[in-house]
């Protein structure tokens, strides 16, 4: 039995692309149940129901279609149902039990209308399949506990969450050596478009308009503090304000799972997200674009490519923590739980330190980028274990900081001032450090969970004496 249970969890999650691999000291691990009755069309149709319900949360989170496929495979194998079908498509999801050449087979389908960012919610199903995993929860219990998951509010008011996204702004404005003013003004200019965004998704409005108002109001007080700045007396480039408006509205993107599926073998889930993320930066393009033109008829010029924002060694510790407030602020935006703040913060401290001392050596940002997202993931990986966060919590927290916002902002303007060659530069350097952190994070991640493989324990040693003999019975059995 403990061989069998072992081969289990090492199929799925030795090798796996799981995003549960942690065991909790001191809880009792369970044999899996019997193989149920390929007749019982109502005990089937629970497990798999249940089963597709957590791989919609899995995949409304951001998890990859391989990622979630694995842990549907794995809760209907607890449960003791193996042979299936499963097919994870963008926003689909069809489980499917295989009974013999007799029984037609059993379909339960689950659709994801729409992603929302809500790791808490994600960190519960993660809990949950541990507890499937390891406790003797019946799948009525399951369903029950998956269904106040789904139905719960996020953990904290909205304004909070708002907050977060403001702060996250100013620390990219940091980042970017922006003063105590642009940062104050990103927190603004961030809580604003996020506002307002959200009334826009409870009006039903498609994500690609709200993306571009996004991205339309990012221009607008950059612009202004411009136009003003000999007579506040202070030295200003609109670049800083306006790629830390970028970048949070690119970090609710699903860039690491689009990148990650592509890798993992989900190549047409994986296309499908990419379009998506392509299309949502070109509402941003488009909404930064009019701005710009908007602000050019009234007679405010802004700087173009040739503008650069110098850093030296004496500017890293700002930087760094920039960075780590951008990294933290992110989790708080995204509904994370306490817990995962610290975590996410450090994955800042990390990722930035990587990349802009990396900056100093002349690395390249290509390799900069990638080099630092590989350092996220694995170092993120084996802390978020530590702490029982999800991964992917810690990964997308960590790259938000290295997000391209300011290349894109450059590669936009020089496409809008005839620097054609220079602003077509600018976008593919963009494209291409956003698939290198992606990669870079997917590749982390892997090392991670070959270097901290789960460890299962001897079930007799947890079980305690008075139900070692019903163990025995039920292993038999």
């Amino acid at each position: 039995m403990r061989a069998f249970l072992r081969r289990g969890l090492d199929r799925v999650l030795g090798t796996a692309q799981a995003t549960i691999d942690t065991i909790e000291p001191g809880s009792i691990v369970v044999a899996p149940r019997k193989p149920i009755a390929l007749d019982d069309e109502a005990a089937i149709t629970e497990v798999l129901d249940l089963a597709a319900k957590i791989g919609a949360v899995l995949l409304d989170s951001g998890t990859g279609a391989i990622d979630t496929r694995r842990q549907i495979e794995f809760v209907a194998g607890i449960y003791g149902l193996e042979n299936l079908a499963i097919d994870v498509t963008y926003n689909s999801i069809v489980v499917c039990a295989l009974r013999g050449h007799t029984l037609p087979p059993v379909t339960a389908l689950r659709t994801v209308e729409y992603r929302s960012i809500d790791f808490t919610r994600l960190a519960h199903v993660d809990r949950l399949v541990r507890r499937i995993r390891q406790l003797a929860i019946t799948p009525a219990t399951a369903h029950s506990i998956v269904d106040e998951i789904i139905t719960n509010p996020h953990p904290y008011r909205y304004w909070i969450a708002n907050a977060g996204w403001g702060l996250m702004a100013s620390g990219i404005s940091i980042l970017l050596g922006g003063t105590f003013i642009v940062g104050l003004t990103a927190f603004v200019m961030t809580v604003m478009i996020v506002t307002i965004n959200r009334r826009m998704a409870r009006a039903g409005i498609p994500m690609f308009f709200q993306q571009l108002l996004g991205g339309f109001i990012a221009v607008l007080p950059a612009a202004a503090i411009f136009h003003w700045r000999e007579a506040i007396g202070i030295d200003f480039i609109p670049a800083q304000l306006i790629a830390a408006g970028i970048v949070v509205l690119l970090s609710g993107l699903s860039l690491v799972g689009s990148v990650q599926d592509a890798i993992t073998g989900a190549p047409i889930t994986g296309t499908a997200r990419f379009a998506e993320v392509v299309l949502l930066t070109g509402g941003i393009l488009a909404g930064v674009g009019l701005a710009v033109r908007l602000v050019e008829a009234f007679g405010i010029i802004l700087p173009g490519l040739g503008t650069e924002m110098p850093f030296g060694p004496a500017d890293l510790p700002a930087r760094i923590i920039g960075g780590a407030i951008a990294a933290g602020s992110f989790a708080i935006g995204s509904y994370a739980e306490k817990r995962a703040i610290p975590v996410a913060f450090g994955a800042g401290i990390v990722s930035s330190a990587v990349a802009f001392g990396l900056e100093l050596t002349d690395a390249g940002g290509i390799v900069t980028a990638a080099v630092a997202a590989v350092v996220v993931g694995l170092v993120g990986g084996l802390a978020a274990r530590r702490a029982l966060t999800p991964p992917l919590v810690v990964a997308v927290a960590g790259i938000t900081p290295l997000l391209p916002g300011l290349a894109i902002y450059r590669g936009l303007y020089g496409l809008m001032s005839d620097q054609t060659l220079d602003g077509f530069g600018q976008v593919a350097a963009a494209v291409t450090t956003g698939c290198a952190l992606a990669a870079g994070v997917t590749l982390g991640e892997f090392i991670a969970r070959t270097l901290r493989r789960p460890q299962l324990p001897n079930p007799l040693v947890h079980i305690p004496r008075q139900n070692l003999m019903a163990h025995r019975n039920h292993r038999n059995a």
